[in-house]
């Protein structure tokens, strides 16, 4: 079993809130393509910030992780709208060192409903749900 790698598309999300109010181009909208490992074992969205910096997007505080190794640290986080494979949301990002690769984890991979199969390296759509993401909900009693 390999990488998954796959390029996804990143976008400041007040830019495009504020173009969907008619107050921005559209062409103005800050986005970038970037490649990115997807990872089943990491929680979330990671972003090098060099991205964030050319997305224009602002450091909302920091948040504690946990690396791999075991070791600790408070690293900074931002808001952003990811897209993969035509599937969209917005998400918190933790902002890493620049230059370091783009880190696909969990959370985002189950909000968008996306299948990582790490033997043929590929990420596809949810075949169950094969139009919009299906998420899965409790309901409360």
């Amino acid at each position: 079993m390999g990488k998954v790698m796959m390029r996804i598309k990143l976008t400041n999300s007040v830019d495009l809130g504020i173009a969907r109010r008619g107050a921005l181009p559209a062409g103005d909208v800050r986005t970038v393509v970037v490649e990115a490992l997807f990872d089943t074992g990491a929680t979330t969205l990671v972003l090098p910030r060099d991205v964030c910096e050319k997305l224009g997007l602002s450091l909302e505080g920091t948040r504690s992780v946990r690396y791999a190794n075991g070791a600790t640290a408070e690293v900074p986080w931002a808001v952003v709208r990811l897209e993969i494979l035509g599937r969209e949301a917005t998400f918190d990002a933790l902002v890493q060192e620049a230059g370091t690769t783009p880190l696909i984890g969990q959370i985002p991979l189950e909000a968008l409903d996306l299948v990582v199969d790490p033997k043929n390296r590929q990420v596809s759509v949810n075949p169950a749900s094969p139009d919009i993401p299906l998420l899965d909900i409790l309901a409360a009693s």
